[in-house]
């Protein structure tokens, strides 16, 4: 399988873990060794990066909520930027957005934008490509800087299945929980 590094996973309406239920997840590495890791866009939590994490309270704008990445570490900070000199990234999701690496201070990094969030998403060798598989868990759009820095992120999930087109225009409408409908 191609890598999804750069692309969006978006949470398909076979995919019922509650983990995942209605998320757009940015693929930041992905190979046959070593499986896929990723952040979850979409589910900001009700601390601030200064509140949960003075450190970085500097690299974020005042009052930017700290975002659940995903349920793997989630007490790891996980910065993900817009970098002025993609060089500087060892990885880099796509374009100039990449994640910052341990190595570089967050602080001193020439960043455009950047967002913290706690935990990440992964998936070991081949559990990702079973998933897709799977009829309706996931469906793939390429990442756009929009998205992974959007300022509504309650509605990215509708945002993104919309660009996949009037084919899922019925998904995007469903309520999240259908038996309510």
């Amino acid at each position: 399988m191609e890598s999804l590094r750069g692309k969006l996973l978006i949470a398909g309406p076979g995919l019922w873990d509650p983990r995942f239920r209605r998320t757009v997840v940015l693929i930041g590495q992905h190979d046959e060794q070593d499986g896929a890791v990723g952040v979850i866009l979409n589910r900001a939590l009700e601390l601030s990066v200064e509140e949960a994490i003075p450190d970085l309270s500097q690299v974020v704008p005042p009052g930017e909520p700290i975002f659940e990445g995903g349920p793997v570490q989630p007490q790891a900070a996980i910065i993900v930027a817009d970098f002025d000199d993609p060089a500087q990234v060892d990885v880099l999701a796509f374009d100039s957005v990449g994640f910052v690496p341990p190595e570089i201070d967050p602080q001193t990094a020439v960043v455009r934008r950047a967002r913290v969030f706690a935990g990440y998403a992964g998936w070991g060798p081949g559990q990702l490509e079973a998933e897709l598989v799977e009829d309706g868990s996931w469906l793939i759009e390429p990442a756009l800087a929009d998205d992974v820095f959007c300022h509504d992120p309650e509605r990215l999930w509708e945002q993104v299945v919309a660009r996949k087109g009037s084919d899922f225009a019925l998904l995007r409408s469903m309520p999240e929980d259908p038996s309510l409908n």
